[in-house]
């Protein structure tokens, strides 16, 4: 049985990258190692680091989301709005699961990221 432990979000600016997260979860990282920065969330990470083959910005942003859960779908929204991150979607209820909230955003390297309510089935 696998367990999850981390995502890792290369960048050519990872400190620029990883000022932003700070303020999307409202902290600073767990650890830092050279130029790799650690966010526990959850039960797993966000890391942040350099790699020498990612160079600007996402031009396939659809292909992986980072889903971030929260109660406060529509509260979180308005607080990442004005932390200036790009709205690609504003909070929607999918219409094969009418109680739960989705919004999506885009980091300044135009990588999504989601909020969602939490899945009570999951739980």
């Amino acid at each position: 049985m696998l367990d999850f432990n981390s995502i890792l979000i290369f960048s050519e600016n990872p400190k620029e990258l990883t000022d932003f997260y700070k303020k999307i979860f409202q902290k600073d990282p767990d650890w830092m190692e050279g130029n790799f920065y650690g966010f526990r969330v959850g039960v797993g990470f966000v890391t942040i680091g350099p790699h020498d083959k990612v160079m600007g910005k996402n031009t396939n942003p659809e292909r992986i989301m980072l889903n971030f859960e929260t109660e406060d779908v529509e509260g979180e929204f308005k607080r990442i709005s004005e932390l200036g991150a790009k709205v690609i979607a504003k909070p929607y209820a999918p219409s094969e699961e009418p109680s739960m909230q989705i919004a999506t955003f885009a980091d300044p390297e135009n990588n999504y990221f989601q909020l969602m309510s939490p899945m009570e089935e999951m739980k």
